[in-house]
């Protein structure tokens, strides 16, 4: 326990309890890795249209997460691969127009079912629990309980999940494959790993998607709220997450 302020505070290394995520089956788990080692080479380069078809056509259910810092995933994904759900990530530390983001994805792409993976606890019963402004503290731990975790437990549903990374986003990004096993075997497809930003930003003009706002405002990578800071041209598209901190990924996709 931690003492803070004359209180008594759970250790942060301690999740709170919630629901087990549900396990693949082995033979599914087999399957995974039998199209990683068969596709994975021929689609390391390959376009994000075709490798949502190849996914279309080869992987179980499947969820595309969205970050709602663009929506062009959205776009992409109601195009090639109609019957994959959506995924938001609800931190409860969202920018108010990331929630806005989302609510119009919604509206937009009516065809696709937007699931909303929330935390086991609320803000304040976060802070009544492990002390205020864990991720000022212990931020891998608040990304672990806010993030990583409901992923998991909402992953359950899946056999493969989509993802936006690209490698242009940093030197941790920088040799993403287009598809691989994550660490529960399901399928982990990144189709716009070959895109830069610029040719992001130049998607979702040109097909007129739902844009962040503060995107335009020097924010190129979008989290939290509390975790977010704009940055100048030409820095690190991600140097702005966890800014003044040695935390580069919030777990996700490592």
């Amino acid at each position: 326990m931690l003492l803070f302020e004359n209180k008594n505070y759970r250790d942060p290394n301690i999740s709170p309890a919630g629901p087990e995520p549900a396990s693949l089956s082995e033979d599914i788990k087999q399957r995974n890795a039998e199209l990683v080692a068969q596709y994975q080479a021929s689609l390391s380069g390959a376009s994000a249209q075709d490798i949502l078809a190849w996914a279309a056509e080869h992987a179980g259910p499947t969820a595309i997460t969205l970050s709602m810092e663009n929506t062009v995933l959205a776009e992409l994904g109601a195009r090639y691969f109609p019957a994959a759900d959506f995924l938001f990530l609800d931190t409860g530390y969202h920018f108010e127009d990331t929630l806005l983001v989302a609510n119009a994805v919604e509206l937009r792409y009516p065809d696709q079912k937007l699931v909303r993976a929330t935390p086991v606890l609320t803000r304040a019963e976060q802070d009544d629990t492990y002390g205020p402004n864990l991720y000022q503290r212990n931020p891998e731990a608040c990304c672990r309980m806010r993030k990583v975790e409901p992923l998991q437990r909402t992953l359950g549903n899946y056999q493969a999940w989509v993802t936006g990374i690209r490698r242009a986003d940093g030197p941790t990004r920088a040799h993403a494959p287009a598809i691989e096993l994550d660490k529960a075997g399901r399928l982990k497809i990144s189709p716009l790993v070959t895109w830069s930003l610029e040719e992001t930003e130049r998607f979702a003009e040109e097909n007129e998607l739902i844009y962040h706002p503060l995107t335009k405002q020097g924010y190129p990578s979008i989290g939290c709220a509390t975790c977010t800071l704009p940055v100048a041209p030409g820095q690190d598209p991600r140097s702005g997450r966890w800014a003044g901190t040695n935390k580069t990924e919030c777990g996700l996709h490592t």
